[in-house]
């Protein structure tokens, strides 16, 4: 019981270190592009990502784990704001589908604290995804003219 958890965890930290690592990515290159509110919306969304990073490890060590620091992709080198969102909602939605059964496994499993961890995290990851789609609606919606705004504020409002 407890191995299959922390193996499921384990996997469950890989995808969160890697999302963190690709949404700094993301940041640093739309910061530089001049997105301001998108910098920071990437920023933000990294820095929810290493707080579930730490839960998980929390988890993983009260049952007797080995924290793995493995991500599981490489970072994607995506320069253009729409393709950087398509690519952050494709991982949080894959990463709501790899919860919800890793939810189901640990329930089987009678692990009821990893299963709420991993129901929480399904949560998040689906409201995460929900903003990017928002993001990209409004990108296909006003095309340029959103990317314009973007770089009007001020990135000391972030």
């Amino acid at each position: 019981m407890r191995e299959k958890s922390i193996e499921l965890l384990n996997r469950a930290l890989a995808e969160e270190l890697s999302a963190v690592h690709q949404y700094m990515y993301f940041h640093f290159h739309l910061d530089d592009q001049g997105y301001f509110p998108l910098a920071g919306l990437m920023k933000q969304t990294s820095i929810q990502e290493m707080r579930h990073t730490e839960e998980l490890a929390e988890r993983i060590l009260f049952l007797g784990g080995e924290v793995e620091m493995a991500v599981s992709d490489p970072v994607q080198k995506i320069h253009d704001a729409k393709g950087m969102l398509e690519r952050a909602k494709a991982m949080e939605v894959a990463s709501a589908e790899f919860y919800n059964q890793a939810a189901q496994e640990c329930a089987k499993n009678a692990d009821a604290a990893s299963k709420k961890i991993f129901e929480e995290l399904v949560a998040d990851e689906e409201g995460h995804a929900d903003t990017f789609d928002q993001q990209i609606t409004y990108i296909e919606r006003f095309g340029e003219r959103f990317l314009a705004l973007q770089s009007i504020q001020s990135d000391t409002e972030e």
